[in-house]
């Protein structure tokens, strides 16, 4: 939070606003969503234009007791002591504002752009330089045309550095950006393919890019990156770094592992130098040479560079949600802890409604370059906006400040190795538990002793995919077009409660599952928007209503099942959904059948109709797009009949995934989005990119055995090797859902890098791989499918479908959710 404010008025001038002052209150903080909402009273809200207008959540945040807001349009607005602004464009006010702020300060920045690795350059500067200066930087990776502005609001007159990232995904983008960060010292990072689709070609993305160092004094850069562009490098000097070339300012021309620490050599003015990074694998040696270099390009000296780097820490910018012991949830954000990363921890606790305990661990934090009052006056407030109802603070501050603390439940220990002795006597069961913690704290102790045991094979599910799926739909829909989000079958096998957690706190207007049980796990997990249930029972009508449950009927049987059952529960009106046979031929009312319905609900006041809907039956396919006019027509015809049946307007919705890119046209009201959500859409063109695999699946390494060429492998003697060579044993069988048809080479995964094959038969909790020519050990993660390794390719494997490999991933197999 920023020590300086401005009034209103301020503002006003500063923004280039029109709208009239009510009361000049003081600004110091800035919100563009409304669920995010702290300190309102000196609060200024931007309804920034988006997948979603922010002008339909002013009043959402005036109810949170935001007084001052930033808008597009007016004079619809009629809030009791309320400012409005009135500017073109929000977004474009909020960075004017945001560009003035930055203004003021004469402190040092650091800009840092590239495709990769500019977050992990960002905070490991952040762990090399904090020993000497206060610094303020992007909390996580808030690089964005929206992140960046929240970022440089940060900055305050204690500050002595600032580091900020820049990331843009197309042209025109990074002037705005330049014009807030304004580095005096920049950083280019790795280019890669990130983001090509926003660009005409790598070379246009590259002087996008470069425009963030047109008024530095210093470019810092790989040497091999730019030599073909000096001419469009506008800083006075640049400090180059290369592993090629020997004309770099920082030549690297030895490089060895050591004992799983990558030892370089390297020739700087004139004299060998050497550094030791903690890390071997290829990102993060790029990194780390990257921050040396920054490092000496700042005066450092080399024995002192190294020194700092050999100390550098894996920096984890995603939450971990898992489950815990004693039917709780862990989520895991153990590795730094800061003001700013806490805000946003925070958020992702209170988005959780599996339980309705919520639990912070939190341990003092360091380098805040705020005093300890006021710091811990701060984190109190911020503890006590969020509801918190269960405190665990470690460290000697948090002890000496915990009278700031006005949690129900609240506990202080002195250090971690105190807290484990005691975890047992706090009890933990029923609550949801964000660990938040400084590296040197290791809460990675206090994560591992929370969370539930499981199997080693782990799926991944990252829920910022998960979003970014959901608004790549948003982007297709037009204004006011509702999206109904299936989580049937466990969410698609990605998980129940958390992704439908997500789903909610992201405004999605309904959810479909498939059984009334699905629905009351939901329920039970605090879920409380509308669900469909597309397969009742009559047996557990009760459940169904009890729970608020929406039932599809799509029979005269069903029908006549359910107004038995509500006029025997004296039930009126009760919200129900009608579906509709247009050619898919698996449940729903048949064209001649409408009519008969239409009589069944003329007078029927038991029932109210939400929806009437079909389904296409090959909608991604452009070779039967004549039979999906047809369906489409046949559709119209129903509701129709039926809308003027009812004497009212129904919900009207057809388009699945495929529906959605493909047949615009027949949006209608709602929506059904089920595995595009997940990042899988067959009709999607390669050249439209955008969506996002949500899901790795991941094992390890058993056992490695040297086989002999001929000898025989698994269940039937069915697997060997050709010749001499090595099979890994992984953890992974077909009960876990890699099923027996991957075997005999079928299926592949990923080892090192390289895919492999499998040996021989599946087996019930382990499978065989062939190894042989790799440098494979016990331990070694071996993935099934991610993001580069899809899961479509699987599904060719054994001729099946992308549903059917989520699916079929045993319940054993442990979930784990990431959050940026």
């Amino acid at each position: 939070m920023p020590n300086t404010t401005y009034t209103i008025a301020a503002i006003k001038q500063i923004i280039k606003a029109d709208g009239n002052i009510v009361h000049d209150y003081t600004i110091s903080a800035l919100f563009t969503d409304s669920r995010r909402i702290n300190n309102p009273a000196e609060g200024l809200f931007f309804a920034l234009r988006g997948r979603r207008n922010g002008h339909e959540f002013v009043a959402e945040a005036y109810a949170a007791g935001v007084r001052n807001f930033v808008v597009g349009h007016g004079p619809e607005f009629n809030l009791p002591g309320a400012n409005f602004l009135l500017v073109p464009d929000p977004l474009a006010a909020m960075q004017a504002l945001a560009a003035y702020h930055r203004n003021r300060f004469n402190l040092q920045v650091i800009g840092i752009t590239g495709s990769n690795g500019k977050t992990i350059v960002k905070e490991w500067l952040y762990q090399l330089l904090s020993a000497d200066k206060n610094i303020v930087r992007n909390p996580k990776s808030y690089n964005s045309q929206i992140g960046v502005p929240l970022s440089v609001w940060q900055i305050s007159e204690r500050n002595e550095l600032g580091i900020f990232e820049a990331g843009i995904s197309t042209v025109n983008e990074m002037d705005r950006l330049e014009a807030m960060i304004k580095p005096e010292i920049g950083v280019l990072t790795h280019m890669g393919p990130a983001h090509d689709e926003g660009f005409e070609s790598p070379k246009q993305k590259l002087l996008e890019k470069l425009k963030l160092f047109k008024s530095s004094k210093l470019l810092i850069h790989n040497y091999d990156q730019l030599l073909d562009f000096k001419n469009e490098i506008t800083a006075l000097e640049t400090f180059t770094w290369s592993r090629k070339l020997r004309e770099a300012d920082l030549y690297v021309f030895s490089e060895t592992v050591i004992s799983k620490n990558y030892y370089l050599r390297a020739r700087y003015q004139g004299k060998e130098i050497e550094c030791l990074i903690p890390f071997t694998d290829q990102a993060s040696v790029e990194n780390a040479i990257t921050c040396w270099a920054v490092m000496l390009a700042m005066g450092y000296s080399a024995v002192e560079t190294d020194k700092r780097i050999e100390r550098l820490t894996p920096v984890s910018m995603r939450l971990e949600l898992k489950n815990g012991v004693n039917n709780c949830s862990v989520i895991d954000d153990s590795y730094n802890s800061d003001l700013q990363s806490l805000e946003i921890a925070l958020n992702f606790l209170s988005q959780q409604n599996q339980h309705q305990k919520q639990t912070l661990i939190l341990s003092d934090i360091y380098q805040s370059g705020l005093p300890q009052d006021v710091l811990y006056k701060q984190v109190a407030e911020l503890v006590g906006t969020k509801k918190v109802d269960k405190f665990v603070g470690v460290g000697e501050a948090l002890q000496a400040h915990q009278h700031y603390f006005d949690v129900a439940e609240q506990y202080f220990f002195k250090d971690t190795a105190t807290l484990l002795q005691q975890l047992k006597s706090l009890a933990f069961k029923d609550e949801t538990i964000l660990i938040k913690g400084s590296r040197s704290f290791e809460f990675e102790l206090v994560s591992r002793a929370l969370a539930q045991k499981a199997h080693e094979t782990i799926m991944e599910i990252n829920l910022n995919s998960l979003l970014n799926n959901l608004n790549f739909y948003r982007a297709k829909l037009k204004p006011g077009v509702k999206v109904m989000a299936m989580v049937k079958a466990f969410s698609y096998g990605s998980g129940t409660f958390e992704v439908a957690n997500m789903l909610q706190y992201n405004k999605v207007d309904y959810l479909a599952v498939a059984y009334i049980d699905e629905g009351v796990s939901l329920r039970q997990a605090g879920i409380t928007l509308p669900i469909k249930v597309l397969n009742p029972e009559a047996s557990a009508f009760d459940k169904l209503t009890e729970n608020k449950l929406e039932p599809v009927i799509y029979s005269f049987g069903l029908l006549d099942d359910f107004v038995t059952y509500a006029i025997g529960k004296n039930i009126v009106n009760y919200p129900v959904h009608l579906k509709i046979d247009t050619g898919m031929h698996r449940l729903g009312f048949e064209g001649y059948e409408i009519e008969t319905l239409c009589d069944m609900l003329e007078t029927n006041r038991y029932l109210r109709v939400q929806s009437v809907f079909s389904h296409l039956a090959a909608s991604e396919a452009p070779e039967h797009d004549e039979f999906t006019k047809k369906q489409i027509k046949r559709f119209e015809k129903a509701f129709k009949q039926i809308e003027a049946t009812l004497g009212y307007e129904v919900i009207k919705h057809i388009c699945n995934t495929s529906g959605i890119s493909r047949w615009p046209q027949a949006h209608y009201d709602m929506v059904r989005l089920g595995i595009g959500l997940y990042g899988i859409d067959s009709s999607v063109s390669a050249s439209e990119t955008g969506l996002q695999p949500i899901a790795s699946l991941k094992t390890s390494v058993a056992q490695v055995k040297k086989i002999g060429a001929g000898d025989t492998i698994s269940y039937s003697r069915s697997g060997s090797l050709a010749k001499d060579g090595k099979i890994a044993t992984v953890r992974i069988g077909y009960a876990d859902g890699y099923l027996r048809a991957f075997g005999k080479g079928v299926g592949k995964m990923l080892v090192r890098g390289t895919v492999v094959p499998t040996v021989g038969n599946i087996t019930m909790d382990m499978c065989m791989l062939d190894v042989s020519g790799l440098d494979v050990q016990e331990g070694d993660e071996v993935i099934i499918f991610d993001a580069e390794h899809r899961i479509e390719e699987l599904a060719k494997q054994i001729g099946t479908i992308p549903y059917e490999i989520l699916t079929n991933i045993s319940q054993r197999v442990k979930r784990v959710y990431f959050y940026e």
